[in-house]
């Protein structure tokens, strides 16, 4: 597996966004998780992305019994920010932010224990809490990498404005904020551009689209519990639209003799080295076939046939309902 580096921080050039594996895409069996993220362990995955909200606690903990036997081998990033109500299911629904400096302790420590580890190697602020200045949230998370409980600190879908202010106070490693085909936010805000100048490694999650990219998503039949259910792109108002997009990966991947999955990931690859990616994965196959696109090399056609196809205005539907989007971009 190729390696890339997130500032101060050497990782696999996928990673595995761990968040379906408790929540949000329907079940998921405990057993089946555990084998996922020990298989990811043998293709060379290094970077697992978790946070204290993916199954109310419980995502963590399961990364927690998993890697352990691996934990001088894996980069496990977590996060805290977000306030929630817990189910009896213990699945949570967020409610606000909290960028306190007495939560960003409080999560970090008890994100150590259900880790079962001594040391977070990279403690994002999930989302900015309009209410704390992020000076004083990034100067609290800079006290517990001095104290050794954490080795570097991130940001979550901020604009470039708050990267750099965050910047200022305690060097920021990776900004994390959704990237691919059909999300390219962060090229025309500035975002991508701020993360290069100040050297800061940049994390998309959901670059397959939360699947939609890969052609196997019939939103039609999306589970009652898919959170999924709730974008507006999944919409059958939107998603038609949005299936032509995506006949075009599925065109290229034909040529190609690769999978569509593949083809999405290898485009964000392709935007740059600083650049590594969390595609999900329940099942393990589709693991496999993420990890594999590493391998996979885009001709500048391919690249401009897929970037015509996507361009600005082209998705159908926002990326979140109105009530969420506010917590983007701050």
């Amino acid at each position: 597996m190729e390696h890339r580096r997130l500032g101060i921080l050497e990782v696999s050039a996928i990673g595995l966004g761990c968040m379906g594996l408790s929540q949000s895409y329907g079940h998921q069996d405990e057993a089946a998780s555990v084998a996922t993220l020990h298989r990811a362990v043998d293709l060379g995955v290094t970077f697992f992305d978790t946070a204290e909200v993916y199954g109310v606690h419980h995502n963590e903990s399961l990364l927690g019994r998993a890697l352990k036997p691996h934990r001088d081998r894996v980069v496990i990033a977590t996060k805290f920010g977000f306030t929630y109500d817990r189910d009896p299911q213990g699945f949570g629904e967020i409610t606000g932010t909290d960028g306190s400096p007495a939560n960003a302790r409080a999560v970090a420590e008890a994100s150590l224990r259900r880790l079962q580890t001594d040391m977070i190697d990279l403690y994002y602020l999930h989302r900015v809490d309009p209410a704390v200045p992020v000076e004083e949230t990034v100067g609290a998370m800079a006290d517990l990498v001095a104290e050794g409980k954490v080795r570097a600190i991130g940001l979550s879908e901020v604009s470039a404005e708050t990267l750099r202010r965050a910047h200022a106070v305690h060097p920021i490693t990776a900004l994390q904020s959704e990237y691919s085909l059909w999300t390219r936010d962060v090229e025309e805000n500035g975002v991508l551009a701020a993360c290069r100048e100040l050297g800061v490694g940049f994390v998309p999650f959901s670059p397959l689209g939360r699947g939609f990219l890969t052609g196997k998503v019939q939103t039609e039949t999306l589970g009652q519990d898919d959170f999924r259910r709730r974008l507006p792109r999944f919409q059958p108002e939107h998603a038609e639209t949005n299936r032509k997009l995506v006949a075009e990966v599925e065109a290229v991947a034909r040529d190609k003799g690769v999978s569509a999955a593949q083809v999405a990931l290898a485009w964000v690859l392709a935007q740059g080295p600083d650049i590594v990616p969390i595609p999900g994965a329940k099942r393990i196959p589709n693991l496999e076939q993420n990890a594999a696109a590493v391998e996979i090399a885009l001709t500048e056609t391919e690249r401009a046939r897929l970037e015509r196809a996507f361009a600005p205005g082209s998705v159908s539907g926002g990326r979140y309902p109105a009530s969420f989007a506010a917590m983007s971009q701050s």
